[in-house]
This record gives structure tokens, sequence and C-alpha cells, in this order.
């Protein structure tokens, strides 16, 4: 890595778009977020953490909630260092699983309630996960058959139900849903009730421990776990506290997936810190957040553009179940300039551009509160804000040198957010992050302001509303179809996702199949946002000499 202190970078040049005030650097004033979490139960034990539409609890509640499921874990041979696997939606449980990691002496694996027996089995495997904590449906669909087969090191399952915590039921989230309590597992809320009061060995985790391990593909296609630390999550925690001026009298709207580093950061770990009401509603629908947004007047939030299209765009949306967003701020996928002047016209609230990866803790670049991100002038691309405190971001060319002014290149990042690495994965932590700076992948340019703007991205890795689908593992069950003879997956441009998952299939000869049929094939066996959502034959695709398929080629086929 190039010395930034040395570099053109070096003055920081963004500085100048900073918010009137706003420092260039920030110092945490805990050590970690379960530090941050404990003062915040000291100072107002009754405060409320967590809204869960007709259920509330406090911090004292959540506290003592994982208090007694840290000691259930650590009496079934939970050690510190061990890992607990979070396979829930957006529920109370979430919230209570990852700080009983943190006072059992783990960390938390981040999986996504989408993900398949395939996916979930190389998340544990890889993870080495030693506990699970699941929601019910999924044990009973999922995970019952991914541990019982034995290829994980899960010893303990403890399952949950989306209706804990509330008693409101709603229909058009849980109709037909009824608590269970699969064969072979703990039940959370019995274990919550039967270790009441008990705490467990005090655990002090220092900022280079791992606090969560979440996962995000790379360049092989192989998911890789990314290390998020105690300090790399607190500081842009803080970063989120300070650059949105966000206060304890806020509250966060969690639209945004807690397995997701958005969620996750953007707002549990914000909420933990501030700390604030946490806003939940077990999974996005955009009739329920809307009721919540009546119901609990929020005043932040942040997720992928889809989901304010689809708010704006409810049947029965009006400006006011807006009005108590303060501050609202948008990442995970590219906005069109013309999408931000639609919602600010629909509800009078402006979207401020915000950018980071997994492996910076969410944000590295963000538009600062209460101005407007430009527009660059030849490509139409609304600017995705500048760095944030502490940080410095190059923009680097093929052999890894500073480019001028304006010129595009790979986008480069150090500062305390960025992860330290992969798990278990020493050759691709020093691929991507050579000196601790991350290679992003994505391409991009800053301009004589400051203002940074994503142009294209390095990798062939596909956005889909804010979710990263990698084509080699489309291809790979895709070429799992025994009518299937080469296979190739590009991402093409989708009105409302951003890009979507296309696949080019050449078919065997003597055998026969069709875009349902295939389509249907990948669907059972992946998370829904990863599926092709279009398929096209061709009698063979296009190579290069040695026999590598041109995915670029491949964009451009409207076949």
């Amino acid at each position: 890595m190039t010395d930034v202190t040395t570099s053109a970078y070096r003055e920081r040049p963004w500085l100048a778009r900073y918010a009137e005030g706003a420092p260039a650097d920030i110092t945490p004033e805990h050590p970690t977020l379960l530090h941050a979490f404990r003062a915040s139960v000291a100072r107002g034990p009754g405060t409320e953490a967590i809204r869960y539409f007709d259920g509330v609890l406090t911090l004292a509640e959540v506290d003592a909630a994982s208090d007694a499921l840290a000691v259930a874990l650590a009496e079934r041979g939970f050690a510190p260092g061990d890992r607990l696997a979070l396979y829930v939606q957006n529920d109370p449980a979430f919230v209570i699983g990852l700080l009983a990691a943190w006072k059992a002496g783990g960390a938390a694996v981040a999986v996504n309630p989408m993900n398949k027996a395939r996916e979930l089995t190389y998340l544990l495997t890889d993870s080495g996960a030693s506990a699970l904590l699941c929601l019910d449906e999924l044990y009973e669909s999922v995970a019952r058959g991914v541990i019982g087969g034995g290829a994980t090191q899960v010893a303990t399952v403890v399952t949950c139900s989306p209706l804990d915590w509330q008693t409101r039921d709603d229909p058009r989230l849980f109709d037909g849903v009824r608590r269970t309590r699969p064969r072979g597992t703990l039940d959370l809320r019995t274990l919550v009730g039967q270790y009441a009061g008990r705490a467990p060995e005090p655990a002090a985790p220092a900022p280079g421990d791992v606090a969560v391990l979440t996962y995000t593909s790379g360049t092989t296609g192989e998911p890789k776990g990314a290390l998020n630390t105690h300090g790399t999550m607190l500081f842009n925690a803080c970063t989120y506290r300070e650059w949105m001026r966000l206060t304890s009298e806020d509250s966060i709207l969690g639209v945004a997936p807690l397995f997701h580093i958005t969620g996750l950061i953007g707002h549990l770990a914000v909420a933990l810190l501030l700390p604030c009401p946490l806003v939940l509603a077990h999974r996005f629908h955009p009739g329920v957040v809307l009721d919540a947004l009546r119901e609990h007047r929020p005043t932040f939030t942040v997720g992928a553009i889809t989901v304010f299209i689809s708010l704006a765009g409810a049947p029965d949306a009006a400006r006011e179940d807006f009005a108590s967003l303060r501050v609202v701020y948008s990442g995970g996928a590219p906005i069109a300039p013309a999408v931000t002047e639609q919602f600010e016209k629909a509800t009078g609230r402006y979207i401020h551009n915000i950018y980071g990866l997994t492996e910076t803790n969410s944000p590295t670049h963000a538009v600062p509160l209460g101005a407007q991100a430009p527009v660059d002038p030849e490509s139409g691309a609304l600017s995705v804000g500048v760095p944030v405190f502490n940080t410095v971001v190059r923009i680097l060319d093929e052999e890894g040198a500073e480019v001028p002014v304006g010129e595009v290149g790979e986008i480069a990042t150090s500062g305390p957010q960025v992860v330290p690495g992969y798990w278990n994965k020493p050759e691709a932590t020093a691929a991507a992050l050579p000196g601790g700076e991350l290679r992003t992948g994505d391409v991009g340019f800053m301009d004589a302001e400051g203002w940074f703007y994503l142009v294209d991205r390095k990798k062939d890795m596909i956005n889909a509303a804010g979710y990263k689908v990698w084509p080699r593992e489309v291809e790979d069950v895709l070429y799992g179809h025994p009518a299937v003879r080469k296979a190739a997956v590009v991402g093409v441009p989708d009105a409302y996702r951003g890009e979507t998952v296309k696949a080019f299939v050449s078919v065997k000869r003597g055998e026969s199949v069709t875009e349902e049929e295939l389509i249907g094939y990948c669907k059972e066996q992946m998370a829904a946002y990863k599926y092709p959502r279009s398929i096209s034959f061709l009698d063979d695709l296009p190579k290069t000499a040695t026999g590598k398929i041109l995915r670029r080629e491949l964009r451009d086929v409207r076949a």
C-alpha cells in the first residue's frame, strides 16, 4: 500500500464539503459496542430499545434476555471465541442473539434468511458455528436437514417465532403462522424465562476481536466471511451518529435487513449506541412499513432505493406518512437522479446518497446532511458523496498508482471502519487488503470539489437492489441441470432493482428444457434475489481462444 500520508489525497479536499461544524476526525468514546450498550443500559434501563408491531422491549429487557441466552449457551458448551449463527429476519431475536453471542465471549454469524440448504450448509461449515439461533419455520423448512446431515459443527439450536414479543399477528405477514417447538431444539422465550435473572461471566471484548462474520462474495465466487470487529463496527456506528446528527431523541426505522451490513450498522448498532428505539417489522412489506411510519413516527432510516420506491408508490401512501423522517439516506445500489427528485416531490423528503461495503462496515462515503449530491454532467451519475470522518479514499489505475483528479480508476479505501481481512482466507485478504487498504473492485472518480462518483464495477458482480450476486454461483446451479451444456450469467439493467440476473444457456444435444423450468430449478436452490429472472437460449456462447466464456459480449445480446 502506498503511504496515504504522502499521496495526492493527503489533504482530503473533500473536507470542504463537510457540514458546518463537522470535524475531520472522530474518536469513539467506548472501546466496543458491547461497552456502549452497557453504558446505555446504565443511563436509562427503561428506555425503549425495540418497537415491534404492538410490542415494546426496553433496554433492561433486552439486556436481561441476552444475559439469559448467553448463560444458556455457555451451559451447553458455547465458549469464548465460538460463533453463534443468526438465521432470523428483522425480529427482536436478532438483537438478543447478537448481544448474547458477545456476552458469552463469542461472535455472531449473520445469515441471510432467504438462504437455502446449500447456502446455509456452506456458511455454517465455513464459519465453524457451534450454535444456531433460527426461526422455527426456517428450521423446519431448511436448517433441520442441514443440521441433521452432520456436515456442520452446530451442537445447539435455539428456535424462535416471528410472533414473539408482539400480539398483533399482522395477517399481511403472519397469515397462517403458528408457533412451533421443533424436536431437538430449544425455545428462545422458554430459555429467557428459565434463565431469568442470571448473568454470564463478564466478557470484555477488545476492539480488534471479531464481533460478526458477514459473508460477501469474492473474486472466485466463493463467499468470504468479512471480519467485522468490535472496533470497526463501533466506529461506523459513531459515524452515523455524528454525520446524521442523531441523538437519543431520535428513532430508527429498520427497513434494511439486519443480517446485511446496512441494517447491522445503520440500524442496530446505532440504536444500541445512542440509545434510541429501533422499529422492526419482521421483513419488508410496503403496507406494513407505512403503518409503522404512521404508528411509531421514526425520524431516521437508511435503506436500498427500491425500499423508498415501493413506499412512495404504495397505493395508500400519503405525503404526511413521511413527515416524521428528519433524515433519509440510501445506499447499496445506484440511484438515478430522477428517482430522488420523484421521491422528494411525493414525500417532501430528500434522499441523501451513501456508499460503503460489507468490508467497510457500511459507509465510507456519504452526502453531508442538508446538502444535495451533484450530478456528473458527462455520465449523468449521482454522486455517492464524500469520504466520511478519518477516511482516505484514493483512485488507482491497474498498476495501483493514483490517477489524476477527474480520471476513472478503482476506488481504494483506508480508515478505521475497514475490516482486517476475511475469515480463514489469508490469500483473499492479501489480494483485497494490501497493507490494510481495501481495493473495492468498484470503479469511479473524484471531481475537483472532492465529490466521488461510481462509474462501473471492476468485477462481474451483479447488484440486484443492494444484494450482491456472483454469476459463477448461479452458473454452478444451472450446470447442475441435466439439460444444460453451457451457462453464463450477467447483470442487466432493471428499472426497479437497478440490475437483475439474466442467464444465457446452450442445451445439450438431444435434451430440451424451457425457460420456466430452468428458472424454477434455480429458484428451488437459491435465495430469491439470486435466481435468474430471464433465460435466453443460444446454440453456443462466445468464448476466448482459451475457452473462457465472454460475459461482456453477452451483456449486449438481446436474444
